[in-house]
Order: C-alpha cells, then sequence, then structure tokens
C-alpha cells in the first residue's frame, strides 16, 4: 500500500498542477502577476491600488445590466476580465473588473476612471512589466462598440430582453417590474446609440488611440446641454475622426500647457481639478445643467450631477507621485555618454528638457515645467477638432467665464471650445454652493492663499472671501483656440520615461524609436499594435499577437498642403541625418532618461 501510494502521489500532483493551469488559461483573476517598473520611492503598492479604482463620477449602466449583457459572440463582458480589449487585470477588485472600472459607491454603477486610459503593460522575452500612468494599449472602439450592438439587442429582441431581464431581475419579477426595466434601458440607449453612431468612425482609432477631444466635444455638447427629456442636441455631434496616442501622466501635472495641441493651461491644482471634470464628462459623467431663473445667468449645472469633487482633487495627488519608470534593463554608459552629446547638440534648448524659468506664470503655481508648442510638421487632424462650433442648448445667455452665449446672433453656433469652458468651469464653481460645503475646496484655496505651502492658519472666513478670486482667476482663460496665424502644433513632452511610451508622435504613427530617427519615407507604412516590446529598437515589436491590428500610415509630407487624415508619419525630423553609429549612441542614452 505504501508502494502504491507513492507511485499515485506523482500523478495526484500532475493532475492537481494540470487542473490548476486549466483553471489559470480560463480565468483571467489567477492569471501571473506582472512586474512593476520602478516608478519612484513615493509610488508605493497602496497608492497604485487607489489609482486603479478611485471613483471620479463616472457612470456608465448598472453593475447588473453590464454583468448581463452578452457580447455580439455570445459572451459576456466580463468573461475574460475584459481583457480582449487590452484592459488589465485589477486582483484588487472584488468585481472582477480590470484596472480603471470600478463600482461606483452608493449607485452601484460601472465607473470608469483614468486609470484604465493610462496604464500600460508590455511583454519583454515573456515577462510582463506594469508601467502605472502609462499610454493604455486598449481597443476602446470596440469596446464601446460592443456595449452598443449588445444593449440595442437587448431593447430590440424580445428574446434576448427576456433573457436580460431574468439575469437582472430574477426569475420571479413581475411583468410590470420588465416593462419598467425595458424602458429604463431604453431611455439609457438613447443617447449613447446616438454619440456612438454619429461620432465612431468607420475606418477605427486602432489599438492604443482615441479622438478624446471629439469625445468630450461631442458628449458635452451633443447629449449633456439640450433640454429634457434626453437632453440630446445631434447635430452638435462631429465625426471623431482625428485619434491620436494616450499620453504619459508622470508630468501631467507639472507641465504649464496640457492636450496636446496645447490650448489647455495646466499648472496647479485648480486647473488640474478642470482638467479632469473635463475628462470625466467624456467617459460617461451625468452632466444635464437646466434653465432655472432662480440664477444670476438663469442656468442650474449640478443638479443630479455625478461629479465626485474629492476623488478628482485626490486623483491630482496621486499622479504628483508617479515617477517615469525606469529602463528595466542593462545600458551601455559609455555609449549613453555620448547619446548625451549627441541629444543636446540636436535638439538645444528649446525641444523635450525640463524648463522651469520660462513657464507660464499660473495662480498657485509651485513647480511647473515649460510645455513648448511646437510645429515639426506633423498631422493637422487635431487641429480641425478646434474649429468646430455647436448649439448652446440650454447655456444660452450664460454670462461666465465668455462673453454671453447668443444663438440668434450666431446662427452657426459657438465654439465648442467655449462650450466645454462653460461646463468645467461653472460646475468647479457651483460645486461649493450646489453641495452646500465650502470646505470642499478648502485643501486647494488653503494652498493657493500660502502660496504653494498647505500649513493650517488659513481661516474659514478668509477661504471663503477668496473662493471666487482665487478659483476664477485660475480658471479665467482655461481653454484657449491656438490663433488662426499659429501652424499645427502640438507640445514637446519631456523625455523621461519615453522608452515606455510607443508608438510615437501625438498621432501614434511611428512603432519605435529607432523609426523615428528614419526619415519619414523610410519609416513604416504600416505596423502591428500591441503589448509586445522591443528594447534593442525601443518600441513596439513587429510580430504582435494580442491584438490583430495593423496601423496603416500615410506620408504625404508637404509642407503647403499638410496631411490632415490623422495618420501621417511625416515630421519630426531632428536625428533623421545623423550616422548609424550616432543613432545608436543616442537611442542608448533615451533608454536611461
Amino acid at each position: 500500500m505504501i508502494a502504491n501510494k507513492a507511485l499515485r502521489t506523482p500523478l495526484r500532483a500532475h493532475i492537481a498542477a494540470a487542473a490548476l493551469l486549466a483553471l489559470a488559461a480560463a480565468n483571467p483573476a489567477s492569471a501571473a502577476e506582472p512586474n512593476y517598473a520602478n516608478q519612484g520611492d513615493h509610488w508605493t503598492p497602496a497608492e497604485r491600488t487607489e489609482f486603479y479604482s478611485l471613483d471620479q463620477g463616472s457612470r456608465i449602466m448598472p453593475l447588473d445590466w453590464f454583468k448581463a449583457l452578452k457580447r455580439p459572440d455570445g459572451s459576456h463582458f466580463l468573461d475574460d476580465g475584459m481583457t480582449r480589449y487590452g484592459y488589465l487585470r485589477n486582483p484588487d477588485s472584488t468585481a472582477g473588473l480590470p484596472v480603471g472600472f470600478l463600482v461606483a459607491p452608493e449607485s452601484k454603477t460601472l465607473s470608469m476612471t483614468c486609470s484604465a486610459c493610462h496604464t500600460r503593460q508590455i511583454d519583454v522575452g515573456g515577462v510582463s512589466w506594469r508601467i502605472d500612468g502609462g499610454p493604455a494599449i486598449v481597443d476602446i472602439q470596440h469596446f464601446f462598440a460592443d456595449i452598443d450592438t449588445s444593449v440595442d439587442k437587448v431593447v430590440n429582441d424580445t428574446p434576448t430582453f427576456a433573457e436580460f431581464a431574468k439575469q437582472v431581475l430574477g426569475q420571479h419579477a413581475t411583468e410590470l417590474e420588465r416593462k419598467l426595466l425595458h424602458k429604463q434601458v431604453q431611455d439609457w440607449f438613447k443617447p449613447y446609440h446616438v454619440l456612438m453612431t454619429e461620432s465612431l468612425p468607420p475606418e477605427g482609432w486602432g489599438v492604443g488611440r482615441l479622438d478624446a477631444v471629439s469625445m468630450i466635444f461631442n458628449r458635452v455638447s451633443g447629449l449633456d446641454i439640450g433640454t429634457s427629456p434626453d437632453h440630446i442636441i445631434k447635430e452638435n455631434i462631429k465625426r471623431a475622426n482625428a485619434p491620436v496616442r494616450y499620453p504619459f501622466l508622470w508630468n501631467a501635472p507639472v507641465q504649464d500647457m496640457t492636450q496636446w495641441p496645447g490650448f489647455a493651461e495646466n499648472g496647479n491644482d485648480i486647473l488640474g481639478l478642470a482638467r479632469n471634470v473635463g475628462e470625466v464628462y467624456g467617459v460617461f459623467g451625468v452632466f444635464h445643467p437646466r434653465k432655472d431663473f432662480l440664477y444670476p445667468d438663469g442656468v442650474e449645472y449640478l443638479s443630479g450631477s455625478s461629479l465626485n469633487m474629492p476623488g478628482l482633487m485626490r486623483l491630482e495627488t496621486l499622479i504628483r507621485q508617479i515617477e517615469p519608470p525606469k529602463w528595466q534593463w542593462a545600458v551601455d554608459k559609455g555609449l549613453a555618454d555620448a547619446g548625451k552629446k549627441i541629444y543636446d547638440r540636436e535638439c538645444g534648448a528649446n525641444c523635450h528638457e525640463i524648463n522651469t524659468k520660462d513657464a507660464a506664470k499660473r495662480v498657485c503655481a509651485k513647480f511647473t515645467w515649460r510645455t513648448p508648442i511646437q510645429d515639426v510638421g506633423t498631422d493637422v487632424a487635431e487641429y480641425g477638432v478646434l474649429e468646430r462650433v455647436g448649439k448652446t442648448g440650454v447655456l444660452d445667455g450664460q454670462l461666465l467665464p465668455k462673453p454671453p452665449f447668443n444663438q440668434r446672433l450666431k446662427r452657426d453656433g459657438e465654439s465648442q471650445i467655449n462650450i466645454l469652458t462653460v461646463a468645467v468651469v461653472q460646475s468647479i464653481l457651483r460645486a461649493p454652493i450646489h453641495f452646500r460645503d465650502i470646505a470642499l475646496y478648502e485643501p486647494l484655496l488653503r494652498e493657493c492663499l500660502n502660496n504653494g505651502s498647505d500649513r493650517a492658519d488659513v481661516t474659514a472666513q478668509a477661504l471663503r472671501e477668496n473662493f471666487l478670486g482665487v478659483i476664477g482667476k485660475s480658471l479665467a482663460t482655461l481653454y484657449q483656440k491656438p490663433e488662426e496665424k499659429t501652424p499645427p502644433a502640438y507640445e514637446a513632452r519631456v523625455m523621461q520615461g519615453i522608452w515606455a511610451a510607443a508608438p510615437y508622435l501625438h498621432n501614434g504613427s511611428v512603432p519605435t524609436l529607432a523609426d523615428l530617427l528614419k526619415k519619414p519615407a523610410d519609416r513604416p507604412a504600416s505596423f502591428k499594435v500591441g503589448p509586445a516590446y522591443d528594447i534593442e529598437n525601443v518600441g513596439l515589436a513587429k510580430e504582435q499577437t494580442k491584438f490583430d491590428d495593423t496601423y496603416t500610415t500615410t506620408a504625404s509630407c508637404d509642407p503647403k498642403n499638410r496631411d490632415a487624415s490623422g495618420n501621417s508619419r511625416c515630421g519630426h525630423d531632428f536625428g533623421t541625418s545623423l550616422s548609424d553609429p550616432d543613432k545608436k549612441a543616442l537611442l542608448e542614452y533615451l533608454k536611461s532618461l
């Protein structure tokens, strides 16, 4: 018996191991932990956990609806933890949601936070590396489109709705309860379907890209500022056809301008709050201002708003703690030192360096970096988005912070940048009044009144008296459309951590830094997008298995007729004439930043 038991034990162990492997393959939550890149002593597991699931105020749909939905292939959205779209496993999510998704407190609603789009994972030699604050490698358009298709079928196909209702309500629900659920889903679906139908480009954004500016404009001006009951102004929604690469976050709080064309002021926590409010409106935050003549300008902005102001302010603190990721592999120091000399010679003092001397002087600003907005001959598509106008809806006649909107005088509508400005600024100004809590912004005001210090000797009366002055002055010129005489130019971000941000240029049209050092005509005309990484050429590996996605670029480089396709690989000619040894040295230096 002992001999037989000894023989059976290894067999049982093999069977158990095989079962565990099968379970791991079927259940993404049991997959191996990735390695985490070194991002500084101030970025701890506790901060990471909070960053992955911090509520900002996004409200997509009730979680039980989402769990009951079936994708077009018959699977549920959470069967694979949403990894098919590139979203990353979050072992701390009790609901099985990926990084950047959470269950909103109290409402039990599926919510989205900024880490969904700003957390990256790359694969090198079979090892996965997680980079917090990095540009996500996700296919958000297919995620949006699959929700649209799935809910469409629930609304319009009787058997599908019956199965959906059974999962949401249980098998003993009454006919009245089922009818009410159908009406709720139908009401939810109407604006969502309009947004997806009118916004999503048929050619697709591609993995790792999103036309976020268009989607924010479309949400606010197209779905939020119309009259009740549906709040829709369909003609304000334009095709979101200028996708850009997600930016990295490790310098977001301290650069003096933000957004790729640099139209949004930045550089203090109040402006950071504004940046984040706009982001929430773009990812399903509830915002339905309405006419109310009890207010000075006749508009009530925050009735039913889902903005989580404390969460948004906490987010700004968190991303300040994310440092650029350190290169995880060997660096040839001698070669990198030679590369630094080449970099300094080629780029000089006006490109990507950290420059505090020439930064804009903001109210409450502490330490900021100048973000030069430069025309380097790249794609101009996003500038077309900034020209869009729209009907002003219930905001017509508002007084602050722009000149009053007047639809009778401006038949074509108001600049959508101005509409967004009003929505964001008024939401921030009204929040303490709406929520009857001036202390909501106490940390921001205290820091401003103490010239950057957070000492506690500012009285409550001083906070109240200075509220409108400090907040209003910071937000007075929040968004500024570039002047017509300004050529299409984009922000030159710092190079720290640039190795982890492929593909390159604002529109993600160049797969590696080695390719960026080639003449535009010699850069890849197409390339696969995914997490597999090439650490020799610094960027996306040629072969990818995660997605079946190929990015096809264009190369119309005529400076008098700039490419507006959104996909041009032209421009940024710095370093393209270097010798091969100099390019190799330059790449080695960029790895070390």
